[in-house]
Order: C-alpha cells, then sequence, then structure tokens
C-alpha cells in the first residue's frame, strides 16, 4: 500500500467544473460535445458541496465547499470490506472529498469517475483481527491478519470510505476544524472543508467499505491471503 505522508490539497482539489477544465469529458459520440458525461461529472461535485456524508460515531455533517482527495493515485473505483476487532490510534483526523477513476474506467458507471467519500487519517494505529476483502465477482479475494498475540500496526494510515460503523470513543475530540489547519496526523484538506480531529480514537467492531488505504508502514503479523466464497 502506497505511502500518503502528506495530503495537501493543492493537487488533489478538483477543478471548477464551469471553467472549462480538462478534468471534464471530451466530446463522445451520441452527445453534443460530451454534454451528458459532463452533466454527470458537475452532478458529482456538486453533491460534494451539497449533500451532507455521515461522519463516524459524531453523526456530524461534512460540507465542501470543494473536494479533497485522500490519496494521490487514481482509484480502481471496486469498493472493499475492512473490518477489525478493536481499533486504536493516536492522532486522528477526518474530513470530507472525492476520488478519481482513472480515464475510461468500467467501473465509473453513472458517477463520472469520482466517488464521494470521507478520509480518515491516524498518525499512528493499531488493529486487532483485521480483515480485508474485495468482491470480485462470484469469488472474493481475502486477507487476514492480526488474529494472534501480535496486533497489526501502521503508521501514516488513510482510508477512503463511503461507509463506517463501530463503536467509538475520542479523546479532546475539536468539531467542525477548517480541513486546511488540521495537525492530528499528516493529512489536511483543502481550505473551506468542515473536520473534526482528536487526540486518539477506540473503535470496536470496526466496519468499514473503502475506495482506498495508504500507510507509511503496514505491519500485518500472521498474513493470510487466499480466495473464498464470502467475504469479511
Amino acid at each position: 500500500m502506497a505511502s500518503s505522508p502528506d495530503l495537501s490539497s493543492a493537487d488533489n482539489t478538483p477543478e471548477n467544473p464551469v471553467s472549462g477544465s480538462p478534468s471534464e469529458a471530451p466530446a463522445t459520440p451520441g452527445t453534443a460535445a460530451g454534454g451528458e458525461r459532463r452533466g454527470r461529472v458537475r452532478l458529482r461535485r456538486a453533491a460534494v458541496m451539497a449533500v451532507p456524508a455521515t461522519m463516524v460515531a459524531a453523526g456530524l455533517a461534512v460540507l465542501t465547499a470543494q473536494g479533497a482527495l485522500g490519496v494521490q493515485f487514481a482509484i480502481s473505483g471496486m469498493p472493499f470490506t475492512v473490518t477489525a476487532t478493536e481499533l486504536n490510534g493516536t492522532g486522528f483526523e477526518q474530513f470530507g472529498g472525492l476520488d478519481n477513476m482513472a480515464d475510461g474506467s468500467p467501473n465509473a458507471g453513472d458517477t463520472g469517475g469520482q466517488v464521494l467519500i470521507v478520509t480518515s487519517a491516524i498518525k499512528n494505529a493499531t488493529l486487532t483481527k483485521l480483515c480485508q476483502s474485495v468482491d470480485l465477482g462470484g469469488t472474493n479475494l481475502k486477507i487476514t491478519a492480526g488474529g494472534g498475540e501480535q496486533k497489526v500496526t501502521a503508521s501514516d494510515l488513510t482510508t477512503d470510505s463511503t461507509e463506517l460503523s463501530g463503536d467509538a470513543a475520542f479523546n479532546n475530540i475539536e468539531i467542525g476544524n477548517d480541513a486546511s489547519t488540521l495537525n492530528k496526523a499528516n493529512a489536511k484538506g483543502p481550505i473551506g472543508v468542515f473536520s473534526q480531529q482528536a487526540d486518539t480514537v477506540h473503535i470496536g467492531n470496526l466496519r468499514q467499505t473503502n475506495y482506498a488505504t495508504t500507510a507509511g508502514v503496514f505491519k500485518l503479523p500472521g498474513l493470510k491471503l487466499g480466495f473464498t466464497g464470502s467475504g469479511c
């Protein structure tokens, strides 16, 4: 998994859809100057400004003036599930944003190649009984680790999620920060984006639907990988 030591907004903010920027799709056969695809992209970007996304445990709305990428690569567009019986972390941050698929991705569907996500960043994390699976259509690629005495550990961990659940507790939480001012972990969003951060985070019975994960260091003791009929 790729390192993401500093997630600045400068390279990751989607272009203004009314500027005629290169990020808008070119003309395609059967459309007027690619109008149908551009319309979908505009609608998706508008959703980041207007639609509240659920924040873990706090039940807060994420209202973003511009999208913020939690990762610095094009996502596949295939969601994967992550579970852990327990997550403990120091240096926690969270803010909303957009992830982009590669141009022409078959997984784009009617999304315009963009996914509305919530980025969670943890400076140092430990996870017990980690499970990660991705549905490949009839079979699942499944990874497990940290089921023994040694736990999974990660530094500069970020996850881009569409769903997140569990039993959460925070120490010294700050709610309503501007994402560009976050300082608890190595992640920042663009100015004007709603966010929250805390000194520590604990989540029991963690379950996430993710589109991307990055970490500076990721140690997985007792790693097992294989194909199974069911996911995590």
